[in-house]
């Protein structure tokens, strides 16, 4: 049961990591958000990162119009991910 939970929770923080790949693949190319089969997608993962990205982007000092959000999100995304997971695995 714990392995499934941990598995679970693998698998929710991976999809994650790609929503933020996404966003940042995204950002370099110009999507129309109004396309019928682009502009769902666009918005899902806009949506579904905004609330990760977001806080980060507000505590970071101005770099110019470099973005370095996705990768501090990667990052945490990651530890947390792993320390759930020895969490779990030690009970």
């Amino acid at each position: 049961m714990i392995i499934a939970i941990a598995n679970a929770i693998h698998i929710i923080f991976r999809a994650f990591t790609y929503l933020v790949f996404a966003r940042v693949i995204l950002s370099w190319v110009r999507v129309d958000p109004y396309h019928p089969f682009w502009g769902p997608i666009l918005r899902f993962v806009y949506q579904a990162t905004e609330p990760l990205l977001n806080p980060v982007r507000r505590l970071m000092p101005n770099m110019g119009g470099l973005d370095l959000s996705p990768l501090i999100v990667l990052v945490g995304l990651d530890l947390v991910r792993m320390l759930l997971i020895q969490i779990l695995l030690g009970l």
